[in-house]
């Protein structure tokens, strides 16, 4: 390195002078042109403009700034070894990218195996050199390695301000990703009020200024990706005339190089750079203009029904819906396929998939193609296996899959996270008051006397609805809890008046404000400071469903005397005729099991503490809720004519999973609960768990159990405690058949219809 170092300062005409000066002549020559190819070396490695090597992220699903590293050496792309590499090396790789650093690195081929050379092996970094060629290796091309130690980083999403993209000249026709450091849709002035922003000159920052890209080679694919990354399911046609005006008058300063996007990118840094553009100031791309891009956006984030788009979008039956997510655009897949809903599994589930799934349903590009379950078990068939997209699709049943679903259980459902457009919903409501981020007093920001201010929300008729809908919309998950009271959170005092109340939710809102409420016109008789409405939000949420085939396998009727009924009376499990029934008459008893699963991504509690429980001294145990389940037994018009509930006198884990540890007993006024993947078991002979239809007379009919009826603890998935079944009774026996859980259920399959209305 001296020599090095000694060569690179001094100027070409003094190496070669002093040096035949000082050697003699026999050894002037070869070791002339050892020392010159020395000084070529430095001189190339010293160029910070012209760098030695160029990386890139690759690999299979995976995000933007994250995947397999590939260097480019010699014009020609190679991987890195993982032997000895370390989270040093990783931040030297995410920042010669242009991230601010790594978050953690991966060996054993993560991302897949490359292909050609293994460029680097054994490599050391410190962490503070500018370029992993800067880092001590074996050599390059030196290595004992296969592909199936190629390494891999995950790099932070933030990008370096001030970034400057450079592209070495031996690469020019090798595809090396985008690298810049912002992305923007720039609206016109008319348009700039719009939410969301469909429309508008795209703009990339590099090297710390927003800069235009020329239109020439620019195609619908690149637009196509533009829209994806912004949440909008596709591009469209727009009248150039204005921006060819606009254009004119503006000064311009473009990016030095074109786009290429096959239309399947879910990013603009997944697409490839294309030629190099001669920077001619404002003559520069004087066959083009700025590129303009028109997004269409999905039905839920259009600007109005009044402006077109209500013929735009008909109402037609749904084919793939999202469940069990806590944010707007995330959810385990499921699919309709012969007037049943079911999961897809995630063998060689990808992102062209997730990205067919997330535009067929209004949505963008997929930002994450999750498997294993990460969004809660399913329930009903698996659907689909083994999908194969190409990602133009328009619906995930036009992919071609294996139709034989062997091997796949719920376990391995597949699920999205979908790019959705910046409405702004969060600048718009706000939490006060918390221990932290995620639980406050609601206060929501309204317009008053023709002036914007911040108020709290009236808290009569305020549950775990309303509480939903505020999570969502604040991008906080799932609702914990709803409060009716905060006195314990002091907000700002100066958003101490209600401006919201009669607030009414069905939970699918995207905002507070689309909820049913009282308007301009205030009605809070508690009035507002500490009967506010307040909030508690989490990122997972249980997901209780009950067992249809246990109903159906264990339903029978049983005669029982009244005077053997005393304690059920008074737990009010009788139907209303038997406050006036003779002790030694008999009840006829519709009897069954309930079996109560956990298939979401936490345990679920009861909302009230231990203190707070009810002790019932007839059955002498406490109820931790008063009304867990409610069965009904219905007419087939929907009238209900039989009618019981259950109160969680014990909410515990009766079996679970295999490798699952039980949590919850409740012996001894044990904690109650259920756990992830347990299932809480009500034996069909025990007090309460049956509907009395003393009263009913023969006939077909309709039986319905709803599982935490009330909502009073949060779910990620509420559609699914719905059961119901076919129920014929001729006066003596019963039939029970036909049992579907949720949008699956008896009264959808009867009208030949799965309704999946938001």
């Amino acid at each position: 390195m001296p020599t090095c170092f000694f060569l690179f300062i001094l100027s070409r005409s003094s190496i070669i002078s002093s040096f035949i000066i000082m050697l003699r002549p026999v050894s002037i020559v070869p070791l002339w042109s050892t020392l010159l190819c020395m000084w070529v070396l430095c001189e190339a490695q010293s160029d910070s403009g012209r760098p030695v090597i160029q990386l890139r992220l690759v690999g299979e699903k995976r995000k933007h700034y994250e995947g397999r590293v590939e260097v480019l050496y010699n014009g020609e792309w190679g991987t890195v070894c993982d032997d000895d590499f370390s989270i040093s090396a990783a931040h030297v790789v995410c920042r010669e990218l242009g991230f601010v650093d790594a978050e953690s690195w991966s060996p054993s081929a993560k991302y897949g195996r490359g292909e050609g050379r293994i460029w680097l092996d054994n490599v050391h970094c410190s962490g503070s050199e500018k370029s992993l060629a800067h880092c001590s290796s074996n050599g390059f091309g030196v290595s004992d390695c296969k592909h199936s130690e190629d390494v891999g980083v995950v790099c932070s999403q933030k990008r370096i301000p001030g970034f400057k993209f450079i592209r070495s000249q031996a690469n020019s026709d090798q595809g090396v990703p985008v690298q810049v450091e912002d992305v923007r849709i720039r609206a016109t002035y008319s348009q700039r009020k719009r939410i969301p922003i469909t429309e508008g000159f795209l703009e990339v920052k590099d090297g710390g200024k927003w800069r235009q890209i020329c239109s020439v080679d620019w195609t619908e694919m690149n637009s196509r990706v533009i829209c994806g990354m912004y949440g909008f399911p596709g591009e469209k046609r727009f009248n150039t005339r204005p921006y060819k005006l606009l254009a004119k008058r503006r000064k311009k300063n473009f990016w030095g190089f074109s786009v290429n996007c096959t239309g399947n990118e879910a990013n603009l840094s997944e697409c490839k750079v294309g030629q190099e553009i001669e920077l001619k100031g404002n003559d520069t791309c004087g066959q083009g203009m700025p590129v303009v891009v028109s997004c269409v956006p999905g039905r839920a984030f259009a600007p109005s029904v009044s402006m077109g788009f209500r013929k735009a979008y008909r109402v037609e039956q749904p084919l793939v819906r999202l469940r069990g997510g806590a944010m707007i655009g995330e959810g385990r897949v499921e699919v309709l396929k012969n007037g049943e809903w079911g999961t897809v599994c995630d063998d060689n589930w990808d992102m062209r998939a997730a990205t067919v799934v997330c535009r067929e349903l209004g949505f963008g590009s997929a930002k994450e193609a999750l498997t294993g379950a990460r969004m809660g078990q399913g329930i009903g068939p698996v659907q689909m296996n083994e999908v194969d997209c190409s990602g133009f699709e328009k619906s995930l049943t036009e992919c071609r899959f294996n139709r034989e679903a062997l091997g796949c259980s719920h376990e391995e459902d597949a699920a999205v996270r979908c790019n959705v457009p910046a409405m702004g919903f969060n600048k718009r409501l706000r939490l006060a008051g918390g221990r932290n981020p995620y639980e406050g007093r609601v206060e929501v920001l309204t317009e008053r006397n023709g002036s914007l201010v911040w108020g709290t929300v009236c808290s009569d008729s305020w549950g775990t609805m309303e509480a939903m809908v505020v999570c969502r919309q604040l991008g906080l998950g799932f609702a914990s809890h709803a409060f009716q009271e905060t006195y314990y959170w002091q907000g700002d005092s100066s958003a101490d008046a209600i401006v919201m109340s009669g607030v009414r939710c069905s939970g699918t809102e995207l905002t507070l404000d689309q909820c049913l409420h009282h308007g301009k016109h205030i009605l809070c008789p508690k009035g507002g400071g500490r009967f506010s409405a307040g909030v508690s939000c989490t990122q997972t949420a249980p997901d209780l469903v009950l067992s249809s085939q246990v109903v159906e396998q264990t339903t029978y009727l049983e005669d029982r005397p009244m005077y053997a009924l005393q304690c059920a009376h008074e737990e009010h499990c009788l139907a209303s005729s038997a406050n006036q029934a003779d002790p030694t008459s008999y009840r006829r008893l519709l009897r069954f099991s309930s079996q109560i699963h956990n298939n979401g991504q936490s345990d679920f509690r009861p909302r009230a503490a231990h203190h707070s429980w009810v002790w019932h001294e007839c059955h002498r145990h406490y109820h931790s809720m008063e009304v867990f389940t409610h069965y009904d037994l219905l007419s087939l018009n929907g009238t209900k004519v039989a009618e019981g509930h259950k109160a969680s006198f014990c909410l515990e884990d009766t079996h679970c999973d295999e490798g699952i540890q039980k949590r919850y007993e409740c012996a001894n006024f044990g904690a109650q609960g259920i756990t992830v993947g347990c299932w809480d078991t009500y034996r069909h002979d025990i007090d309460c768990q049956w509907v009395d239809i003393t009263d009913v007379k023969p006939g077909d009919y309709i039986f319905q159990v709803v599982i935490n009826p009330n909502y009073e603890v949060a779910e990620s998935d509420y559609t699914n405690n719905i059961m119901k079944c076919r129920a014929r009774y001729d006066g003596h026996r019963i039939w029970m058949y036909n049992c579907h859980i949720g949008e699956n259920s008896l009264t959808s399959t009867m009208l030949g219809l799965v309704n999946n209305r938001i």
